[in-house]
Protein backbone atom coordinates (compact mmCIF):
# COMPACT_ATOMS: atom_id res chain seq x y z
CA UNK A 1 0.00 0.00 0.00
CA UNK A 2 0.93 3.65 -0.32
CA UNK A 3 1.15 5.26 3.10
CA UNK A 4 1.31 9.01 3.67
CA UNK A 5 3.04 9.32 7.05
CA UNK A 6 2.95 12.69 8.83
CA UNK A 7 5.67 12.75 11.47
CA UNK A 8 6.51 14.95 14.45
CA UNK A 9 9.41 12.88 15.86
CA UNK A 10 12.49 12.04 13.80
CA UNK A 11 13.56 8.85 15.59
CA UNK A 12 10.07 7.36 15.70
CA UNK A 13 9.71 8.31 12.05
CA UNK A 14 12.85 6.32 11.25
CA UNK A 15 11.64 3.29 13.21
CA UNK A 16 8.15 3.20 11.76
CA UNK A 17 9.02 4.00 8.15
CA UNK A 18 11.66 1.26 8.40
CA UNK A 19 9.22 -1.37 9.61
CA UNK A 20 6.45 -0.34 7.20
CA UNK A 21 8.92 -0.47 4.31
CA UNK A 22 10.05 -3.95 5.37
CA UNK A 23 6.40 -5.01 5.24
CA UNK A 24 6.34 -4.03 1.57
CA UNK A 25 4.57 -0.67 1.78
CA UNK A 26 5.62 2.49 -0.02
CA UNK A 27 5.86 5.28 2.53
CA UNK A 28 6.17 9.02 1.99
CA UNK A 29 6.75 11.51 4.82
CA UNK A 30 6.03 15.13 3.79
CA UNK A 31 8.17 17.64 5.70
CA UNK A 32 9.60 14.77 7.73
CA UNK A 33 13.25 14.01 8.39
CA UNK A 34 12.86 11.03 6.06
CA UNK A 35 11.13 12.72 3.15
CA UNK A 36 14.21 11.34 1.38
CA UNK A 37 14.77 8.05 3.22
CA UNK A 38 17.95 7.33 1.29
CA UNK A 39 19.74 10.32 2.80
CA UNK A 40 19.10 9.62 6.47
CA UNK A 41 17.51 12.00 8.94
CA UNK A 42 20.57 13.14 10.84
CA UNK A 43 20.10 11.27 14.12
CA UNK A 44 19.57 7.95 12.37
CA UNK A 45 20.94 6.37 9.18
CA UNK A 46 19.28 6.00 5.81
CA UNK A 47 16.46 3.47 5.53
CA UNK A 48 17.41 0.48 3.37
CA UNK A 49 15.07 -0.28 0.46
CA UNK A 50 12.85 2.74 1.13
CA UNK A 51 12.10 4.60 -2.08
CA UNK A 52 12.73 8.28 -2.72
CA UNK A 53 9.81 9.82 -4.61
CA UNK A 54 11.13 12.92 -6.36
CA UNK A 55 7.70 13.95 -7.66
CA UNK A 56 5.99 13.76 -4.26
CA UNK A 57 8.90 15.58 -2.66
CA UNK A 58 8.53 18.49 -5.09
CA UNK A 59 4.78 18.59 -4.39
CA UNK A 60 5.39 18.53 -0.63
CA UNK A 61 7.50 21.66 -0.92
CA UNK A 62 4.39 23.49 -2.12
CA UNK A 63 2.28 22.71 0.95
CA UNK A 64 2.48 21.85 4.66
CA UNK A 65 1.40 18.97 6.83
CA UNK A 66 -1.49 21.15 8.01
CA UNK A 67 -2.65 21.77 4.44
CA UNK A 68 -1.85 18.72 2.31
CA UNK A 69 -1.70 19.11 -1.44
CA UNK A 70 -4.45 17.13 -3.24
CA UNK A 71 -1.78 15.21 -5.19
CA UNK A 72 -0.42 13.77 -1.93
CA UNK A 73 -3.90 12.79 -0.77
CA UNK A 74 -4.77 11.20 -4.13
CA UNK A 75 -1.51 9.21 -4.06
CA UNK A 76 -2.10 7.68 -0.63
CA UNK A 77 -4.09 4.58 0.20
CA UNK A 78 -4.02 5.44 3.89
CA UNK A 79 -2.82 8.41 5.94
CA UNK A 80 -1.07 8.01 9.30
CA UNK A 81 -0.64 10.96 11.65
CA UNK A 82 2.06 10.60 14.28
CA UNK A 83 0.42 12.46 17.16
CA UNK A 84 -0.72 16.06 16.65
CA UNK A 85 1.26 19.13 17.54
CA UNK A 86 -0.16 22.54 18.46
CA UNK A 87 -1.66 22.49 14.98
CA UNK A 88 -4.14 19.66 14.51
CA UNK A 89 -3.09 18.27 11.13
CA UNK A 90 -5.91 15.73 11.10
CA UNK A 91 -8.63 18.31 11.62
CA UNK A 92 -7.22 20.82 9.15
CA UNK A 93 -7.01 18.17 6.41
CA UNK A 94 -10.16 16.24 7.30
CA UNK A 95 -12.44 17.59 4.58
CA UNK A 96 -10.05 16.47 1.84
CA UNK A 97 -8.89 13.16 3.42
CA UNK A 98 -11.90 11.68 5.22
CA UNK A 99 -12.84 9.51 2.24
CA UNK A 100 -9.67 7.51 2.92
CA UNK A 101 -8.52 5.63 6.04
CA UNK A 102 -7.05 8.16 8.47
CA UNK A 103 -5.07 6.80 11.43
CA UNK A 104 -3.86 8.62 14.54
CA UNK A 105 -0.72 7.04 16.00
CA UNK A 106 -0.21 7.91 19.68
CA UNK A 107 3.33 8.48 20.97
CA UNK A 108 2.80 8.96 24.69
CA UNK A 109 1.91 12.66 24.71
CA UNK A 110 -1.86 12.45 24.86
CA UNK A 111 -3.70 14.45 27.51
CA UNK A 112 -7.34 15.33 28.08
CA UNK A 113 -6.96 18.13 25.51
CA UNK A 114 -5.72 15.79 22.79
CA UNK A 115 -8.46 13.23 23.50
CA UNK A 116 -11.10 15.97 23.19
CA UNK A 117 -9.56 17.09 19.88
CA UNK A 118 -9.71 13.54 18.52
CA UNK A 119 -13.16 12.52 19.76
CA UNK A 120 -15.31 14.22 17.04
CA UNK A 121 -13.03 12.81 14.33
CA UNK A 122 -13.27 9.31 15.80
CA UNK A 123 -17.06 9.63 15.50
CA UNK A 124 -16.52 10.36 11.79
CA UNK A 125 -14.23 7.40 11.16
CA UNK A 126 -10.73 8.26 12.44
CA UNK A 127 -8.83 5.15 13.54
CA UNK A 128 -6.60 5.11 16.64
CA UNK A 129 -3.39 3.14 17.17
CA UNK A 130 -2.36 3.28 20.83
CA UNK A 131 1.18 2.75 22.03
CA UNK A 132 0.30 1.78 25.62
CA UNK A 133 -2.76 0.26 27.33
CA UNK A 134 -2.33 2.78 30.15
CA UNK A 135 -3.63 5.52 27.86
CA UNK A 136 -7.07 4.33 28.89
CA UNK A 137 -6.53 6.32 32.11
CA UNK A 138 -6.50 9.64 30.23
CA UNK A 139 -9.62 11.70 30.99
CA UNK A 140 -12.09 11.72 28.08
CA UNK A 141 -10.23 8.80 26.46
CA UNK A 142 -11.74 8.42 23.00
CA UNK A 143 -11.00 4.77 22.30
CA UNK A 144 -8.58 2.51 20.45
CA UNK A 145 -8.58 0.28 17.42
CA UNK A 146 -5.36 -1.55 18.20
CA UNK A 147 -2.32 -1.53 20.50
CA UNK A 148 1.02 -1.35 18.66
CA UNK A 149 4.04 -0.57 20.80
CA UNK A 150 7.26 1.14 19.82
CA UNK A 151 10.06 -1.30 19.08
CA UNK A 152 13.79 -1.90 18.83
CA UNK A 153 15.81 -4.59 17.12
CA UNK A 154 17.41 -7.18 19.45
CA UNK A 155 20.13 -7.59 16.82
CA UNK A 156 21.11 -3.94 17.21
CA UNK A 157 20.58 -3.46 20.93
CA UNK A 158 22.56 -6.25 22.52
CA UNK A 159 25.95 -7.15 23.98
CA UNK A 160 25.92 -5.51 27.43
CA UNK A 161 29.29 -5.73 29.21
CA UNK A 162 28.82 -3.25 32.06
CA UNK A 163 32.54 -2.56 32.22
CA UNK A 164 32.00 1.05 33.31
CA UNK A 165 30.75 1.14 36.92
CA UNK A 166 28.73 4.25 36.18
CA UNK A 167 25.11 5.36 35.72
CA UNK A 168 23.82 6.29 32.28
CA UNK A 169 20.87 8.51 31.40
CA UNK A 170 19.78 9.71 27.96
CA UNK A 171 17.56 12.81 28.05
CA UNK A 172 17.01 16.14 26.38
CA UNK A 173 17.32 19.35 28.42
CA UNK A 174 16.98 17.52 31.72
CA UNK A 175 17.57 20.47 34.05
CA UNK A 176 15.55 22.91 31.96
CA UNK A 177 12.59 20.55 31.64
CA UNK A 178 12.81 19.82 35.38
CA UNK A 179 9.45 18.33 36.46
CA UNK A 180 8.78 16.68 33.10
CA UNK A 181 11.94 14.59 33.59
CA UNK A 182 11.95 14.47 37.41
CA UNK A 183 15.32 16.20 37.51
CA UNK A 184 15.28 16.83 41.27
CA UNK A 185 14.72 13.15 41.98
CA UNK A 186 17.44 12.23 39.49
CA UNK A 187 19.84 14.54 41.32
CA UNK A 188 18.84 13.24 44.75
CA UNK A 189 19.37 9.61 43.79
CA UNK A 190 22.35 9.71 41.42
CA UNK A 191 24.21 12.84 42.51
CA UNK A 192 26.71 10.97 44.65
CA UNK A 193 27.54 8.29 42.07
CA UNK A 194 29.62 8.33 38.88
CA UNK A 195 27.24 9.11 36.04
CA UNK A 196 27.01 10.14 32.39
CA UNK A 197 24.18 12.15 30.84
CA UNK A 198 23.78 12.06 27.06
CA UNK A 199 21.54 14.16 24.86
CA UNK A 200 21.06 17.74 23.66
CA UNK A 201 21.02 20.82 25.92
CA UNK A 202 22.61 19.10 28.91
CA UNK A 203 25.80 21.14 28.90
CA UNK A 204 24.87 22.41 32.36
CA UNK A 205 25.92 19.03 33.77
CA UNK A 206 29.54 19.99 33.09
CA UNK A 207 31.97 17.07 32.86
CA UNK A 208 29.15 14.60 33.44
CA UNK A 209 27.60 15.49 30.07
CA UNK A 210 28.60 13.01 27.40
CA UNK A 211 27.58 15.28 24.54
CA UNK A 212 25.61 14.54 21.41
CA UNK A 213 26.64 11.08 20.25
CA UNK A 214 25.95 9.33 16.97
CA UNK A 215 23.78 6.21 16.69
CA UNK A 216 26.58 3.68 16.97
CA UNK A 217 28.13 5.49 19.95
CA UNK A 218 24.76 5.57 21.68
CA UNK A 219 24.46 1.80 21.46
CA UNK A 220 28.00 1.46 22.78
CA UNK A 221 27.16 3.58 25.84
CA UNK A 222 24.21 1.30 26.66
CA UNK A 223 26.51 -1.72 26.41
CA UNK A 224 29.30 -0.36 28.60
CA UNK A 225 27.43 1.32 31.46
CA UNK A 226 26.60 -0.71 34.55
CA UNK A 227 23.25 0.94 35.35
CA UNK A 228 20.59 2.89 33.47
CA UNK A 229 18.60 5.26 35.69
CA UNK A 230 15.18 5.94 34.19
CA UNK A 231 13.26 9.06 35.20
CA UNK A 232 10.36 8.89 32.76
CA UNK A 233 9.06 11.83 30.73
CA UNK A 234 5.65 13.05 31.77
CA UNK A 235 3.09 12.09 30.55
CA UNK A 236 4.67 9.20 28.58
CA UNK A 237 3.99 5.59 29.54
CA UNK A 238 7.50 4.64 28.41
CA UNK A 239 10.09 6.11 26.06
CA UNK A 240 12.57 4.90 23.47
CA UNK A 241 15.57 5.21 25.78
CA UNK A 242 13.89 2.81 28.22
CA UNK A 243 13.38 0.22 25.47
CA UNK A 244 16.92 0.66 24.15
CA UNK A 245 18.57 0.19 27.54
CA UNK A 246 16.32 -2.68 28.63
CA UNK A 247 16.78 -4.57 25.37
CA UNK A 248 20.55 -4.06 25.42
CA UNK A 249 20.63 -5.79 28.79
CA UNK A 250 21.58 -2.68 30.74
CA UNK A 251 20.17 -3.10 34.27
CA UNK A 252 17.36 -0.59 34.82
CA UNK A 253 16.60 1.36 37.97
CA UNK A 254 13.39 3.33 37.42
CA UNK A 255 11.37 5.79 39.45
CA UNK A 256 7.94 4.67 40.63
CA UNK A 257 4.50 5.98 39.67
CA UNK A 258 4.28 8.39 42.64
CA UNK A 259 6.69 10.73 40.85
CA UNK A 260 5.24 10.55 37.34
CA UNK A 261 1.92 12.38 37.46
CA UNK A 262 2.71 15.71 39.12
CA UNK A 263 2.03 17.64 35.90
CA UNK A 264 -0.95 15.59 34.72
CA UNK A 265 -2.44 14.22 37.98
CA UNK A 266 -5.67 13.18 36.27
CA UNK A 267 -4.02 10.39 34.30
CA UNK A 268 -1.97 7.38 35.36
CA UNK A 269 -0.17 6.64 32.11
CA UNK A 270 3.30 5.65 33.44
CA UNK A 271 3.66 1.95 32.62
CA UNK A 272 7.11 0.93 33.88
CA UNK A 273 5.90 -0.78 37.10
CA UNK A 274 3.59 -2.88 34.92
CA UNK A 275 6.47 -3.88 32.63
CA UNK A 276 9.26 -4.49 35.16
CA UNK A 277 8.92 -7.26 37.74
CA UNK A 278 10.75 -5.55 40.56
CA UNK A 279 14.07 -7.12 41.59
CA UNK A 280 13.69 -9.73 38.82
CA UNK A 281 14.18 -8.01 35.44
CA UNK A 282 14.81 -4.49 36.73
CA UNK A 283 14.19 -2.26 39.72
CA UNK A 284 11.69 0.46 40.51
CA UNK A 285 10.60 2.30 43.61
CA UNK A 286 8.88 5.45 44.84
CA UNK A 287 11.40 5.72 47.69
CA UNK A 288 14.55 7.73 46.81
CA UNK A 289 16.63 5.86 49.38
CA UNK A 290 15.51 2.52 47.95
CA UNK A 291 16.48 3.72 44.49
CA UNK A 292 19.92 4.67 45.82
CA UNK A 293 20.27 1.22 47.35
CA UNK A 294 19.41 -0.44 44.04
CA UNK A 295 21.93 1.72 42.18
CA UNK A 296 24.62 0.93 44.76
CA UNK A 297 24.01 -2.81 44.53
CA UNK A 298 24.36 -2.80 40.75
CA UNK A 299 27.46 -0.61 40.74
CA UNK A 300 29.19 -2.81 43.30
CA UNK A 301 28.02 -6.31 42.40
CA UNK A 302 28.62 -7.22 38.78
CA UNK A 303 27.03 -10.66 39.11
CA UNK A 304 23.72 -9.15 40.27
CA UNK A 305 23.87 -6.57 37.48
CA UNK A 306 24.44 -9.30 34.90
CA UNK A 307 21.56 -11.39 36.21
CA UNK A 308 19.13 -8.47 36.24
CA UNK A 309 20.29 -7.27 32.83
CA UNK A 310 19.86 -10.66 31.18
CA UNK A 311 16.36 -11.05 32.62
CA UNK A 312 15.49 -7.52 31.51
CA UNK A 313 16.68 -8.14 27.96
CA UNK A 314 14.62 -11.32 27.76
CA UNK A 315 11.49 -9.48 28.88
CA UNK A 316 12.17 -6.52 26.58
CA UNK A 317 12.38 -8.83 23.58
CA UNK A 318 9.03 -10.39 24.50
CA UNK A 319 7.31 -7.00 24.60
CA UNK A 320 9.25 -4.62 22.33
CA UNK A 321 11.13 -6.65 19.73
CA UNK A 322 10.97 -5.69 16.09
CA UNK A 323 9.44 -8.99 14.97
CA UNK A 324 6.65 -8.79 17.55
CA UNK A 325 5.74 -5.25 16.55
CA UNK A 326 6.12 -5.95 12.82
CA UNK A 327 3.48 -8.66 13.11
CA UNK A 328 1.18 -6.24 14.94
CA UNK A 329 1.51 -3.74 12.07
CA UNK A 330 1.04 -6.49 9.47
CA UNK A 331 -2.12 -7.78 11.08
CA UNK A 332 -3.68 -4.35 11.58
CA UNK A 333 -2.94 -2.91 8.13
CA UNK A 334 -4.18 -6.02 6.32
CA UNK A 335 -7.77 -4.78 6.68
CA UNK A 336 -6.99 -1.81 4.42
CA UNK A 337 -5.39 -3.80 1.59
CA UNK A 338 -7.27 -3.83 -1.67
CA UNK A 339 -8.71 -7.25 -2.41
Amino acid sequence: MKILYLSCHEILEYDEISILTELGHEVFSPEGAYMNPQSGGGKRPAIPNAQYNDHLSSVALQCSRANLHPILVDWADIIIYMHITGENWIKSNWSKTKHKPNIFRSIGQNTRHVEKELAPLVMEGLKIIRYSPNEESIPEYCGSDVLIRFYKSPEEFRGWTGEEASILNVSQSMKDRDKFLNYNLFEEVTGGFPRKILGPSNENFGEQWGGLVDYESLKDHYRKHRVYFYTGTQPASYTLNFIEAWMTGTPIVAIGPKHTNSIFPEQKTYEIPDLITNEVDGFWSDDPQKLKDYVSILLNDYSVAKQIGEAGRKRAIQVFSKEVVKEQWRSYLSQFEKK
